[in-house]
Order: C-alpha cells, then structure tokens, then sequence
C-alpha cells in the first residue's frame, strides 16, 4: 500500500501562524504535526508517501522532509495549484497510486493510535473504502457518518442535526476505485469536491465502506485551541528525559523533557508535561510550568509559561505570564511595564514590548 498525506490549504483560521508556511509544519511537542502522521504510515509499514503540496510555504515541506531517505522511506510531492476540496487532491494522486490500494492522511490530524492493524485489516479485504471513526461531542462541525448493522449507510457534512457523533476523521483507506467515482463529482456550494460526496457515491452504488472507531485521542488541529490541547496530549504521552544541564538548585516536577546544549540555571521551576527543546537557556527564575512547548536556541529570562507553544529561536525577558498562547519562530516578547498577564498568537519574527 501506499500513502498520501494532504499538506496543502490556507490555515486562515491560524493567521498570523500561517502567513510564513503551511499550518501542517506548525510544531506540537516540537515536532511538525504533519510529522506525526508520516511516523503513523511508516509504523503502519508503508514506505512510499505523497505530500500533496500548494500555496504558501509548499518548498518549505519539501525543504523539511526532503525524499524521505532520512526517515527510511520515499517521499514524492504533488502540486495542487489551488484548494479545490479534498477529493480534488485525493484525484491528482492517480498516476503515483498505479493501481494499488491507499491510505489518505490529512495532514492536520493527530491520532494516539497505532493503526496498523486496522490497514492490514483493509489489505486483506474487498471492500473499496474503510473509514476511521471518533466520537465528538461537536457532530456539527464535522462529516457525520450514520450506521446500521455494523455498516457505514450515510455520511453527511456539517449536518445541522446530525442523527450520530460518529465523526469521519481525516484519514481514509481506499482502492483506486475512487477515481472513478472523483471523475463522476459536482462542484459543492464552496466550489470544492468533497471527499463525503464521494464516500456517499460509494455507499449508493451499493459499495460496503467498513470503519473502526478510535477509542483514544484525535484531534483536527485547525484552531489554535485545538494545536494547544493536541500539544497537551502529546507532551502527557512521551517518555521522559534529561540531555541538558540542570544546575543545582533547578526544582523539577512532572514530566519533563529537556534537549541537548540545554541550560537551565538555578531558580528555574519546571512543572511536567514540558518539552524544551536543543541549546536554550533558562533563567531568572523562570517557571516553565504544565502543557508548554519550548523549541530550539530560546531564551527565557524571568517569564511564567503556561500551556503554550513556542517555537524555536524565541526571547522573553521580564516577569510576565504568558497561557494558552503560541508564539511564532524567531519572535521577541520584551518587558516594559506592569503588564504581567498575556495571551499571544504571534507569527514568525514578531516582537513585541508590554
């Protein structure tokens, strides 16, 4: 089998994050989301992956995962020149798939869940789709799939009153059948083929689409709510470690992950789950405290963080607490006044003095 990975879109809802790249390389727990679904399809044992690419910062996907030889696979790349919905990129896909049967990953979906049995399970079957599931207690805002004896026989989108909270999540097993049933698509009002017209297609042509539910955590990350929790989620799932140098006299609670070239000086407090990232320094008394990412070469002078995201090559310095708040790279938070409580969404190289 072979997988595709949709890396495109606008990311609107993340701007200012999304004005300098793709929301799919935005990182959680210090890895780019996307990352999280390529080490998914690899554990799942597929081996040749392809992104499909457009818009702002397509080169930089391509500058990050390269052809797949440091992961162990073969990635190729696939030019969408516009959004035009997700059936629109699963059809540019055709010639790479020659055939065989995929895996479709949108690339803004984290999951704690080793799926390769539930592939293998479609590998071995003669159905033409295979759906993951998740129950959500916000049916509304997804593509809702209703069942009946143990088969898929709806799939609405966005339905105002949805029968089920069983949500389709961004990841379907499929044959390349569903070209064919691409090719057949109307426009939808946004002006998009949508992947649930094609799945209903399929199920009106008499076609059985089989599913199976996660039980554990998936997130569709497109708000800055949703990066922070997913974040969350996976900062309480990873295996603890300590590579920096932690002078005497650092307090550290919880689970903590601290990179190589690290240097956190005495005062600091550090409250599990956290992750700081290679060559940053943290002083002051400084306290890195629950759900908070901290990238690469950051320094952090006397600042309180709280469930945040900051991405490498960050300064802040003077006493300010800073919750539920993702800072872009390269960006400077500098104190000034009495100001002490901050909530930021921030792009690449912003600087600000409070």
């Amino acid at each position: 089998m072979k997988g595709v990975i949709l890396h495109g879109g606008h990311g609107t809802r993340l701007r200012p994050l999304t004005h300098t790249g793709p929301k799919q390389l935005l990182p959680i727990a210090n890895k780019p989301m996307s990352n999280y679904c390529v080490d998914t399809l690899i554990q799942a044992g597929i081996n040749e992956i392809a992104f499909i690419i457009g818009g702002i910062g397509a080169e930089k996907v391509k500058e990050f995962y390269g052809n797949g030889e440091k992961f162990g696979v073969k990635f190729s790349y696939i030019e969408q020149d516009y959004p035009k919905g997700i059936a629109h990129a699963i059809s540019l896909c055709e010639d790479f798939i020659n055939n065989e049967k995929f895996v479709v990953f949108l690339g803004d979906n984290i999951i704690n869940k080793n799926i390769s049995e539930y592939i293998l399970n479609f590998q071995k079957s003669n159905v033409e789709a295979s759906l993951l599931l998740c129950e959500v207690n916000n049916p509304s805002q997804f593509g809702i799939a209703e069942i009946k004896n143990n088969k898929i026989v709806n799939i609405t989108e966005k339905p105002k009153n949805p029968i089920t909270n069983f949500a389709v999540t961004g990841i379907y097993c499929l044959t390349s059948h569903i070209f064919e049933i691409i090719k057949k698509l109307k426009p939808s009002w946004r002006n998009e083929l949508e992947i649930a017209d094609a799945l209903q297609m399929l199920i009106e042509e008499e076609e059985e689409l089989t599913f199976e539910m996660i039980t554990d955590f998936w997130k569709d990350t497109g708000t800055p709510k949703d990066i922070i929790q997913a974040n969350k989620k996976i900062l309480e799932n990873m295996k603890e470690f300590q590579k920096g140098v932690i002078e005497d006299g650092v307090i550290i609670s919880g689970k903590v992950m601290i990179e190589k070239g690290t240097i956190i000086k005495k005062g600091v407090k550090i409250t599990g789950p956290v992750i700081i990232g290679k060559n940053c320094i943290i002083e002051n008394n400084s306290h890195i405290k629950e759900n908070t990412s901290i990238g690469n070469n950051c320094q952090i002078r006397g600042s309180t963080i709280t469930d945040s995201i900051i991405m490498s090559d960050c300064i802040f310095e003077g006493k300010f607490d800073i919750k539920n708040s993702i800072i872009g790279s390269n960006s400077k938070i500098l104190q000034n006044s009495n100001n002490t409580n901050n909530e930021f969404l921030l792009g690449e190289g912003s600087q600000i003095s409070i």
